[in-house]
């Protein structure tokens, strides 16, 4: 099945990309179910290139790369960790880009310190990494947690991105839906995250006190305005599903809006976790916009 994403009128700020599928692809059994229902598991990621700790600001963050050419660095969502993207690294490979997977802070196998969660502050783990990988500018593709970060990397480091494609981003708290977590593929998905903890971490059986550190961080953060996201200027896509369980999709919008020439994508039948549900839709709309267009894709 082949299916189009396709530009209409764009208004000052933004180009609104629908995803229209031809009429024979709504009938496919793919698009027949409620994927936005579903929360499949995440291919098993190859074999990296290099992998290893940098060491920044009191934690430990663990990269892996793979793959060779230009470099994408890879930001997964709060509570998760980098075997979110298994769906997404080897199609990144095989259009010709290095992937680069980071644990944030605190998440997956990175460790954290005692400091409260801070969006700022996984945003300059971000640049150690590609410090220490000798990597001076990136595009960034991120989920959630890691779609914030990635914004913020547009604000307060403009040099080191050269693109962002930011999938479910909330750039104030009240861009979150009240009842996110007492969603039942969201309540899943906390489950799951508090078993790859327990197997990934240094800390294993400390889930609780990280989820609650994370979530006083969801509360309180982030604080950006209107007039923040007006002095962003790398290219950006504010990505979402049309079924999103997290994030309101009035502040999608209004983020496309806010970030000068940044480009909406709604991609359909699809939640918070696009990613996983549909990642051959997901992939293509994030291979068009790194390849520098908001038209048409396989």
């Amino acid at each position: 099945m082949r299916s189009r994403l396709k530009a209409l009128a764009p208004t000052a700020h933004a180009v609104l990309i629908a995803a229209a599928v031809v009429a024979l692809g709504w009938a496919t059994p793919l698009y027949a179910r409620e994927l936005w229902r579903t929360l499949p598991a995440a291919a098993a990621l190859p074999e990296p290139k290099a992998f290893g700790y940098a060491p920044h600001d009191g934690a430990q963050i663990y990269y892996a790369v793979y793959g060779a050419g230009t470099p994408v660095v890879l930001l997964h969502g709060g509570l998760a960790n980098g075997h979110y993207w298994g769906d997404q690294v080897p199609a990144l490979v095989k259009a010709g880009y290095r992937p680069i997977l980071i644990d944030s802070r605190g998440h997956g196998r990175s460790t954290r310190d005692a400091r409260p969660f801070t969006y700022e502050l996984m945003a300059s783990d971000v640049v150690a990494v590609m410090d220490r990988l000798s990597i001076r500018k990136a595009a960034v593709m991120g989920w959630s947690d890691g779609a914030i970060i990635g914004l913020v990397m547009a604000m307060k480091s403009p040099e080191r991105v050269s693109r962002v494609f930011a999938f479910a981003a909330n750039m104030d708290p009240s861009g979150v839906k009240p009842d996110t977590e007492s969603n039942p593929t969201f309540a899943r998905f906390e489950g799951e995250a508090a078993r790859a903890y327990a197997d990934q971490s240094s800390t294993p059986t400390g889930f609780p006190a990280f989820h609650a550190a994370i979530s006083k961080m969801w509360d309180t953060e982030p604080n950006y305005t209107a007039a923040d996201l007006a002095r962003i200027h790398t290219p950006v896509a504010i990505a979402d599903g049309d079924h999103d369980e997290a994030i309101k999709r009035a502040h999608t919008e209004y983020l496309a809006r806010s970030v000068p020439g940044a480009v909406l994508v709604i991609l359909p039948n699809v939640s918070h976790f696009a990613m996983l549900q549909n990642p051959a839709e997901f992939n293509a709309a994030v291979l068009a916009f790194l390849r520098g267009g908001a038209g048409e894709h396989p």
